[in-house]
Protein backbone atom coordinates (compact mmCIF):
# COMPACT_ATOMS: atom_id res chain seq x y z
CA UNK A 1 0.00 0.00 0.00
CA UNK A 2 1.14 3.54 -0.68
CA UNK A 3 0.04 5.08 2.60
CA UNK A 4 -3.01 6.93 3.77
CA UNK A 5 -4.62 8.39 0.63
CA UNK A 6 -8.10 9.67 -0.04
CA UNK A 7 -9.38 8.06 -3.22
CA UNK A 8 -12.29 10.41 -3.89
CA UNK A 9 -13.29 8.66 -7.12
CA UNK A 10 -14.06 5.53 -5.09
CA UNK A 11 -14.77 7.32 -1.78
CA UNK A 12 -12.33 5.04 0.07
CA UNK A 13 -9.14 5.44 2.03
CA UNK A 14 -6.29 3.10 1.13
CA UNK A 15 -4.55 2.09 4.33
CA UNK A 16 -0.94 1.14 4.88
CA UNK A 17 -1.30 -1.42 7.69
CA UNK A 18 2.28 -0.93 8.90
CA UNK A 19 1.80 2.84 9.22
CA UNK A 20 -1.52 2.33 10.99
CA UNK A 21 0.10 -0.16 13.41
CA UNK A 22 2.97 2.22 14.15
CA UNK A 23 0.52 5.08 14.72
CA UNK A 24 -1.59 2.93 17.07
CA UNK A 25 1.47 2.06 19.17
CA UNK A 26 2.43 5.75 19.54
CA UNK A 27 -1.17 6.72 20.32
CA UNK A 28 -1.74 4.02 22.93
CA UNK A 29 1.55 4.70 24.73
CA UNK A 30 0.74 8.44 24.75
CA UNK A 31 -2.81 8.13 26.12
CA UNK A 32 -4.11 5.66 28.74
CA UNK A 33 -0.89 3.67 29.20
CA UNK A 34 1.14 6.88 29.39
CA UNK A 35 -1.27 8.76 31.66
CA UNK A 36 -2.32 11.07 28.82
CA UNK A 37 -4.44 14.10 29.59
CA UNK A 38 -8.20 13.72 29.21
CA UNK A 39 -9.95 15.83 26.58
CA UNK A 40 -13.50 17.14 26.38
CA UNK A 41 -15.78 14.15 25.98
CA UNK A 42 -17.84 13.65 22.83
CA UNK A 43 -19.96 11.17 24.84
CA UNK A 44 -21.47 12.42 28.12
CA UNK A 45 -20.35 10.35 31.10
CA UNK A 46 -17.26 8.95 29.34
CA UNK A 47 -13.58 9.66 29.92
CA UNK A 48 -11.76 10.40 26.68
CA UNK A 49 -8.13 10.58 25.65
CA UNK A 50 -6.86 11.79 22.31
CA UNK A 51 -3.68 11.63 20.24
CA UNK A 52 -3.15 13.45 16.93
CA UNK A 53 -0.44 13.18 14.35
CA UNK A 54 -0.82 14.89 10.99
CA UNK A 55 -4.06 13.71 9.35
CA UNK A 56 -4.51 10.90 11.87
CA UNK A 57 -6.49 11.13 15.11
CA UNK A 58 -6.91 8.48 17.81
CA UNK A 59 -9.58 8.68 20.52
CA UNK A 60 -10.08 6.30 23.43
CA UNK A 61 -13.46 6.66 25.13
CA UNK A 62 -14.45 4.64 28.22
CA UNK A 63 -16.80 4.77 31.21
CA UNK A 64 -16.54 3.17 34.63
CA UNK A 65 -13.72 2.03 36.86
CA UNK A 66 -13.98 -1.58 38.10
CA UNK A 67 -15.66 -2.53 34.82
CA UNK A 68 -14.94 -0.01 32.11
CA UNK A 69 -16.26 -0.69 28.60
CA UNK A 70 -14.93 1.54 25.88
CA UNK A 71 -13.99 2.12 22.29
CA UNK A 72 -10.91 3.29 20.41
CA UNK A 73 -11.31 4.96 17.02
CA UNK A 74 -8.75 6.09 14.46
CA UNK A 75 -9.78 8.77 11.97
CA UNK A 76 -7.97 9.86 8.82
CA UNK A 77 -8.89 13.41 7.80
CA UNK A 78 -11.92 13.15 10.10
CA UNK A 79 -13.19 9.89 8.58
CA UNK A 80 -13.23 6.81 10.88
CA UNK A 81 -11.04 4.05 9.41
CA UNK A 82 -10.38 1.69 12.35
CA UNK A 83 -12.06 0.88 15.68
CA UNK A 84 -11.75 -1.42 18.63
CA UNK A 85 -14.33 -2.05 21.37
CA UNK A 86 -13.42 -3.51 24.75
CA UNK A 87 -15.32 -4.61 27.84
CA UNK A 88 -14.39 -6.19 31.13
CA UNK A 89 -12.49 -5.35 34.25
CA UNK A 90 -11.92 -6.59 37.75
CA UNK A 91 -13.14 -10.09 38.55
CA UNK A 92 -16.29 -9.84 40.71
CA UNK A 93 -14.49 -10.99 43.87
CA UNK A 94 -12.19 -7.95 43.65
CA UNK A 95 -14.65 -5.28 42.54
CA UNK A 96 -14.97 -2.37 44.94
CA UNK A 97 -11.52 -2.99 46.39
CA UNK A 98 -10.17 0.37 45.28
CA UNK A 99 -6.62 -0.01 46.62
CA UNK A 100 -6.10 -3.45 45.04
CA UNK A 101 -7.75 -2.33 41.77
CA UNK A 102 -5.39 0.65 41.68
CA UNK A 103 -2.43 -1.73 41.83
CA UNK A 104 -3.92 -3.86 39.05
CA UNK A 105 -4.57 -0.86 36.80
CA UNK A 106 -1.04 0.48 37.39
CA UNK A 107 0.31 -2.92 36.31
CA UNK A 108 -2.09 -2.95 33.33
CA UNK A 109 -0.65 0.38 32.17
CA UNK A 110 2.88 -1.06 32.38
CA UNK A 111 1.78 -4.00 30.23
CA UNK A 112 0.00 -1.73 27.73
CA UNK A 113 3.16 0.38 27.32
CA UNK A 114 4.68 -2.74 25.77
CA UNK A 115 2.19 -2.87 22.89
CA UNK A 116 3.92 -3.99 19.70
CA UNK A 117 3.25 -2.93 16.11
CA UNK A 118 2.93 -6.61 15.10
CA UNK A 119 -0.23 -6.80 17.26
CA UNK A 120 -1.27 -3.23 18.15
CA UNK A 121 -4.41 -4.10 20.10
CA UNK A 122 -3.58 -4.23 23.81
CA UNK A 123 -0.35 -5.38 25.52
CA UNK A 124 2.20 -8.09 24.69
CA UNK A 125 1.34 -11.77 24.67
CA UNK A 126 2.86 -12.03 28.14
CA UNK A 127 4.52 -9.79 30.69
CA UNK A 128 5.55 -10.48 34.29
CA UNK A 129 6.61 -8.20 37.09
CA UNK A 130 6.87 -9.61 40.62
CA UNK A 131 3.57 -11.20 41.66
CA UNK A 132 1.77 -9.83 38.58
CA UNK A 133 1.36 -11.52 35.21
CA UNK A 134 -0.33 -10.16 32.07
CA UNK A 135 -1.50 -12.60 29.37
CA UNK A 136 -3.11 -11.62 26.06
CA UNK A 137 -4.47 -13.91 23.34
CA UNK A 138 -5.53 -12.48 19.98
CA UNK A 139 -6.97 -13.96 16.80
CA UNK A 140 -6.77 -12.13 13.48
CA UNK A 141 -4.84 -9.08 12.38
CA UNK A 142 -5.26 -5.31 12.32
CA UNK A 143 -8.01 -5.59 9.69
CA UNK A 144 -10.25 -7.88 11.81
CA UNK A 145 -9.43 -9.27 15.25
CA UNK A 146 -10.68 -10.31 18.66
CA UNK A 147 -8.93 -11.14 21.87
CA UNK A 148 -8.88 -11.47 25.61
CA UNK A 149 -6.41 -10.08 28.11
CA UNK A 150 -6.02 -11.27 31.70
CA UNK A 151 -4.08 -10.20 34.74
CA UNK A 152 -3.06 -12.73 37.36
CA UNK A 153 -1.89 -11.87 40.85
CA UNK A 154 0.09 -14.64 42.56
CA UNK A 155 -1.32 -17.01 39.92
CA UNK A 156 -4.98 -16.05 40.48
CA UNK A 157 -6.97 -14.28 37.77
CA UNK A 158 -8.06 -10.85 39.02
CA UNK A 159 -8.82 -8.97 35.79
CA UNK A 160 -10.23 -9.99 32.41
CA UNK A 161 -11.18 -7.94 29.37
CA UNK A 162 -12.39 -8.93 25.91
CA UNK A 163 -11.86 -6.81 22.80
CA UNK A 164 -12.65 -6.86 19.10
CA UNK A 165 -12.26 -4.58 16.13
CA UNK A 166 -10.76 -3.85 12.76
CA UNK A 167 -11.09 -1.66 9.72
CA UNK A 168 -14.11 0.49 9.01
CA UNK A 169 -15.13 0.28 5.36
CA UNK A 170 -17.83 2.57 4.03
CA UNK A 171 -19.73 2.53 0.77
Amino acid sequence: MLGFINCSIYNIVMIDFQKLSEFLVRAKVSTYAGDGKEVESQRPGFNELEYKEGNLEYRDSYAGFYCAPGQEVVRFKGKPIWAMAYNGGMIKKYQYNEAFSGMIFAFLKEALKRVDKSRPFRGPESFKDGDFEYVDETEGDIALFNGCEKILYKGEEVFRQHYMGGLILGK
